[in-house]
């Protein structure tokens, strides 16, 4: 029996989630678990020190020898993803014993335990006669001997990608109790060319740097990119001609809008909660305040009135709060206060400067950049001011975006001199840092909500 979901455009994925994957699984499935055996595998994500969780992941079968080369490259991805994230430790296929022909089977549970597989993962590509694909995967708690999840999805050839992400979301969220963050995507600023003459373009790829897409000419500067947390819509800072200009762009069409003309430069725009606001700062001769607007009747309220740089607002989730930078005490510092404008609290009291404060979505955090004694670092901190932690420091990393779950961060890092900047991914405990591929320089990163 299966749930059914409205088709969705070409571009999108439409899935279908599996109750039972059939009778005849439904009646292997009982023969292959113990009578009264409950399924207790998971991840406790919510410790400092997590052991990878070691998984099998076979190859998805396929009838044909092109459905079995698509089978292999979805599970590479999928095998890709649980790996960065630090949580599961993939066994290397040279120790399998049993050889997965049949995803309706049930795993001969022994030969995985052998080798010491508390998780595994199988699944089946078919081509319909309509030409999309059929894509089937089920997720096997291997010492309880239970299949944890089995879902199956529809989709074009070309979305492939996206299925494994996808399917990579399932199976993290099965076993951590939290919602992935595989099937995402990333805006950033690419950069090529000399130092001192750089072409700066904005760009989008899937989280783990795959279809990179350019959605700027290279004609003006561009800075800043934000994502919507609602729609599929972007907003950036763009040097043309005279000031800069606050746009909108809407990642699927390409139409651009400006968000308003405002006197004197405009920086660090962001998206409320629910997209219908933007927040920014407008310098204003020697100083800058913050100000957000509507996005529906442009009427726009200021924020904070002082003789300071206030700058880089981002919206706690719920909407609420707003937290900032500003030098109002002397030295950039993170404050916190009411998102209708008011008394602000300082929060940062460490050595040195605290700047790009940007809020968790899970609201427990907030991530920033920390300069001090030479040293650029990415670090966390509560909104209540405790709890400081650096997740890692070096000459020069900035400008850290969370992962939809808020247990990821990404950030860009510059060595200086001749070089350029590239951007990775830490995880919350600071122990998991990982190189995220570009095409060229990057900077700047925005993280995508989930996609699917």
């Amino acid at each position: 029996m299966f749930d059914h979901f409205k088709p969705m455009p070409a571009s999108a994925l439409t899935r279908r989630r599996v109750l039972a994957l059939g009778a005849a699984s439904t009646a292997a499935l009982a023969l292959g678990a113990p009578r009264g055996a409950r399924a207790a595998l998971r991840i406790d994500i919510t410790q400092g020190n997590v052991q990878p969780l070691p998984i099998a992941l076979p190859d998805f079968v396929g009838p044909t020898a092109s459905d079995a080369e698509l089978g292999r490259m979805v599970t590479q991805i999928i095998t890709s993803n649980l790996r960065r994230s630090g949580l599961f430790a993939p066994i290397d296929p040279a120790a399998y014993i049993e050889k997965i022909t049949n995803a309706d089977a049930v795993p001969r549970f022994p030969d995985w335990r052998v080798i010491n597989a508390q998780a595994l993962v199988t699944g089946r590509i078919t081509r319909q006669g309509d030409g999309r694909l059929k894509a089937e995967f089920r997720l096997w708690d291997v010492f309880a001997g239970q299949q944890l999840a089995g879902q199956q999805y529809f989709t074009t050839p070309e979305n492939a990608r996206r299925l494994a992400h996808i399917i990579s979301d399932a199976v993290y969220e099965r076993l951590t109790g939290e919602k992935g963050y595989f099937d995402t995507r990333i805006v950033f600023i690419d950069e090529t060319g000399p130092k001192d003459r750089r072409v700066k373009r904005l760009a989008i790829m899937d989280q783990d740097g795959a279809n990179v897409r350019y959605l700027t000419r290279g004609d003006e500067l561009v800075l800043t990119p934000r994502f919507s947390p609602s729609t599929q819509e972007i907003t950036y800072m763009a040097y043309g001609q005279g000031d800069p200009r606050v746009y909108l762009l809407n990642i699927d069409t390409n139409q651009r809008e400006i968000v308003g003309n405002f006197p004197g430069m405009t920086f660090s725009p962001r998206f409320s909660p629910d997209g219908q606001r933007i927040i920014m700062s407008l310098q204003q001769g020697g100083n800058s305040n913050i100000f957000v607007m509507d996005l529906r009747s442009k009427a726009t309220t200021r924020l904070t009135d002082t003789a300071a740089i206030d700058t880089a607002p981002s919206y706690s989730p719920d909407g609420s709060r707003i937290c900032f930078e500003s030098d109002r005490g002397g030295r950039q510092q993170i404050y916190v206060m009411s998102a209708s404008g008011g008394p602000a609290q300082r929060i940062s009291f460490g050595e040195g400067s605290y700047s790009t404060p940007v809020w968790s979505p899970r609201g427990d955090y907030i991530a920033f950049t920390k300069q001090y004694q030479g040293r650029f670092a990415i670090g966390v901190i509560k909104p209540d001011g405790s709890g400081e932690r650096i997740l890692t420091e070096g000459f020069h990393n900035e400008g850290p975006t969370w992962a939809p779950n808020g247990r990821v961060l990404m950030f860009f890092r510059d060595p200086g001199g001749n070089s350029g900047p590239s951007l990775y991914t830490i995880d919350i405990t600071g122990r998991n840092e990982q190189r995220v591929p570009t095409p060229s320089y990057a900077s700047d990163p925005a993280w995508s909500p989930l996609l699917s």
